[in-house]
């Protein structure tokens, strides 16, 4: 899965990560590094109900994997 993030120098020092896509899914960091990272688990969170779903069902096999595209 790619996933764009809106990477901005925030007003207060350091950096807002933002994922359109996913309305409410935003984090911070004081570094670009620092705020990839916790955009990476807020995405993680964010979708965890989703996988949840969908493994839950007895009917499907769990063949997945999750891959993130981060665009700075």
């Amino acid at each position: 899965m790619k996933i764009k993030v809106v990477l901005e120098p925030s007003n207060e020092n350091g950096y807002t990560v933002c994922v359109p896509s996913l309305p409410g899914c935003i984090s911070e960091g004081e570094t670009r590094e620092e705020a990839l990272h916790n955009i990476k688990e807020a995405v993680e969170l964010y979708l965890e109900p989703v996988e949840d779903d969908y493994t839950s069902s007895p009917d499907r096999e769990t063949h997945y994997e999750s891959f993130y595209y981060l665009q700075a």
